[in-house]
């Protein structure tokens, strides 16, 4: 429980983007109930392991009922009802899948880390780079303009408060004097008059002292109009934006998007503002209809002017406050957003970003898909779909962690309109190119104000098939790496090119935010030769959209894109550790290889990724000394079908070369740069060396049975051996890389044969 336990002690805005990782699929009142006991199991492993994440899936749900027995001692009948819901949801999405299961949870206890280290960070220096002291010094200037703002206002509001009570004592006492003048008292009419004298030059100086008043808060509320919106216009176009920009960022792999609840804290000060702005107007104008002052009266000729612009500040306010806070994303994918399968269920959520009790339960959202597409601003081709499951919503504040107003779509699918005609080959776009939107609607009315609000998602790919996920991830990916825009579906009719400082921080992104390490100058420069070719010239380090996701790479059958995406499910599924770790040099040339092994020990050896091979591969290439000369020798490259059966750490351990005289020998001695073999892989390996072997008490029938394992074999003629050429590449008649089940007892007749 210790990670659920140090979340909770985190400064406000990372709890924020803890908030933001868990929904229906994976509620968070499951994770702080059963904290210790999640963070005890290996998920990481179960993700990619059918029995065990199975075996999980049901010891889940027997906590849930232990859970649901101890709420049921303590007579909490609502806690009861919510537990025994989350598992029927999960009995839903899961009982057919629990590796699904497993994926969800490990990605959010690897987020959660994420969240806590950069936490962390931040708390050991909280101002850190210039850019950093420049945006929170940037953050205070504003903080103090939006208090000025609520300053002001509760100052007028008293002074307000203040004429209306001058106005009722002055009313009182004008009625006094004229009941005094009504009265008839010859014995005393002298005094009398020299009294009502005096009373009414009292009531004219307070008649003066209300005009002069009047005048004051006249004044006072146009100046506060004026900071109002300046304030407001420096929070909708700077704040709001970078706000949009940081998110679009975030869902390509970029740093985690927050600000949001300092936003709305800035959002909800300036409307309460604006409300006690028109509430002293409309009392303004009761007391003006109480009193009418001579001359020009400041109240009379300002108020219709003052309530217009109070009224469209506050409107501009409210329809730039809708917001989506949570991108579209199927739970399925939560690390590819805006891509969205035919079909599958997918969720987002939105926000106001004003906070005031009177709106709640007042919103009704509707979903449209594609609203602003017609006939004449879409390409040839253009699919059309159809919105299924409930697409019409109240927000509450129920949906929200900190009260504010929010509705999520958990239960949304797309279905194409087949009857529109099937898409042809004819359009100018492919599928994964061509941008759709959603939008939200909804109204809210007050009285005497009736304002629309619209907000919409950023653009969306549809697929129909997963297997077209990467390249609509890769459009995803250029679109928000080159544009702020949130409507521009026509942008891969011409996409702009990137340039490589851009491209080579995406890529770093998508590693980092599915592993613990991103891509450090060494290996983005050999993507950056893979892309612009040897002689790359400085000057000329734009990249097109089709030499990214399109084009062959030089002269294999698959682009660069692809490529890559298929070394990130590699990596995700079977070397996670190893990559998180280091120990995989993983993106580097050949001439570079050769370079960092040839000064090295013999049998040092170093992990790269293959370049042939489209659904990623990994390969090792270890160096020998023959004659005083180094010799480089490379293994042909494990795919997910090897690694699938055997895990790569016990391919390094287990692995052996056949040659002179056929006496096996593992040639792999030391990891670069000098890190002994099982030093840096003994704590993956299946089980330790040496390790006795576990009796299968319920399998008696195996009792007696010699163990076997899947080891890998190069068998290799030995003048193969003796040249600095070797084994890059080899044929398959002199390099075979042989998985063969053998028998510790049946090892040398084996090979012998």
């Amino acid at each position: 429980m210790a990670q659920w336990f140090e979340l909770q002690q985190i400064d406000s805005k990372f709890l924020e983007q803890v908030h933001q990782l868990y929904d229906d699929s994976f509620p968070m009142e499951i994770r702080q109930y059963l904290a210790q006991w999640l963070e005890a199991q290996d998920w990481e492993h179960a993700s990619a392991n059918v029995s065990l994440a199975t075996i999980l899936f049901h010891g889940l749900l027997a906590q849930l009922d232990d859970q649901y027995s101890r709420f049921s001692l303590e007579c909490n009948f609502l806690l009861q009802h919510n537990i025994r819901k989350s598992k029927r949801n999960l009995q839903d999405l899961f009982q057919e899948d629990p590796v699904q299961m497993a994926m969800i949870i490990f990605n959010c206890l690897r987020e959660e880390s994420k969240i806590l280290e950069n936490a962390q960070l931040y708390s050991k220096s909280q101002v850190g780079s210039t850019q950093s002291t420049v945006v929170i010094d940037k953050h205070r200037e504003l903080d103090k303009k939006v208090t000025d703002v609520k300053n002001r206002a509760l100052e007028v509001e008293q002074d307000v408060k203040n004429l209306e009570d001058l106005q009722d004592e002055y009313d009182f006492k004008c009625k006094t004097v004229q009941s005094r003048e009504n009265e008839h008292n010859a014995q005393s009419e002298h005094l009398a008059q020299h009294e009502l004298k005096q009373e009414k030059l009292v009531l004219r100086n307070m008649y003066i002292a209300i005009a002069i008043k009047r005048k004051e808060i006249d004044h006072k509320i146009g100046e506060l109009l004026n900071i109002t919106g300046h304030t407001q216009g420096s929070l909708i176009n700077e704040e709001l934006v970078e706000w949009k920009r940081r998110q679009q960022i975030a869902c390509i792999g970029g740093p985690p998007n927050a600000c949001l609840d300092q936003l709305q804290n800035w959002f909800t000060s300036i409307a309460k503002s604006l409300q006690q702005i028109r509430q002293q107007l409309k009392k303004l104008e009761e007391l003006e209809q109480k009193l009418t002052c001579d001359g020009e009266d400041p109240i009379t000729k300002n108020k219709q002017t003052y309530q217009e612009r109070t009224q469209n500040l506050f409107k501009q306010l409210i329809q730039s406050s809708f917001v989506v806070e949570r991108q579209p994303c199927m739970p399925t994918h939560p690390q590819r957003p805006l891509v969205l399968k035919t079909g599958v269920q997918f969720t987002v959520k939105l926000r106001l970003l004003v906070k005031l009790q009177e709106f709640n339960y007042q919103l009704k959202v509707k979903a449209v898909f594609d609203k602003d597409v017609t006939e004449k601003n879409t390409v040839k081709g253009f699919r059309k779909f159809n919105i299924l499951g409930t697409h019409t919503k109240v927000m509450n504040m129920e949906e929200s962690t900190n009260g504010s107003l929010a509705a999520e779509f958990r239960h949304l699918q797309l279905k194409e309109q087949k009857n529109a005609g099937c898409r042809t080959n004819e359009g100018p776009l492919i599928v994964t190119e061509e941008l759709h939107s959603l939008s939200f609607e909804t109204q809210l009315c007050q009285p005497g104000l009736v304002v629309d609000l619209e907000t919409v998602s950023l653009p969306i790919v549809v697929i129909s098939n997963v297997s077209q996920l990467p390249s609509g991830w890769a459009s995803i990916l250029w679109y928000n790496m080159l544009t702020a825009e949130t409507k521009n579906l026509s942008f891969f009719l011409n996409p702009p090119a990137a340039r490589w400082p851009q491209l080579s921080e995406v890529l770093g992104w998508q590693f980092s935010s599915v592993t613990k390490r991103g891509l450090h100058v060494e290996q983005l420069n050999m993507l950056k030769e893979k892309l612009l070719g040897p002689n790359m010239n400085s000057t000329e380090e734009f990249i097109p959209w089709t030499r990214f996701c399109k084009e062959n790479l030089n002269d294999k059958s698959f682009p660069f894109w692809l490529w890559i995406e298929g070394i990130l499910e590699l990596i995700k599924k079977h070397l996670i550790c190893l990559w998180n770790d280091g120990c995989i040099v993983g993106f580097i040339s050949k001439e570079r290889e050769r370079a960092l092994l040839k000064e090295k020990q013999p049998g040092t050896f170093l992990l790269r990724f293959s370049e042939s091979s489209k659904e990623g591969a990994i390969t090792f290439t270890w160096v020998e000394i023959s004659q005083n000369e180094p010799v480089f020798h490379s293994v042909e490259p494990y795919t997910k079908k090897e690694l699938t059966a055997v895990s790569f750490p016990d391919i390094v351990r287990n692995y052996k070369v056949m040659a002179a005289e056929n006496i096996p020998e593992n040639p792999l001695k030391f990891l670069y740069p000098d890190t002994p073999k099982d030093m840096a892989f003994g704590k993956y390996y299946s089980r330790p060396k040496d390790a006795p072997e576990p009796m299968d008490l319920d399998r008696p029938d195996r009792i007696g049975y010699i163990k076997t394992e899947l080891i890998s074999v190069s068998e290799v003629h030995p003048s193969r051996l003796q040249t600095a050429d070797s084994l890059l590449p080899m044929s398959p008649d002199e390099f075979a890389d042989l998985t063969m089940l053998v028998g510790p007892s049946e090892f040398m007749d084996s090979y012998s044969s």
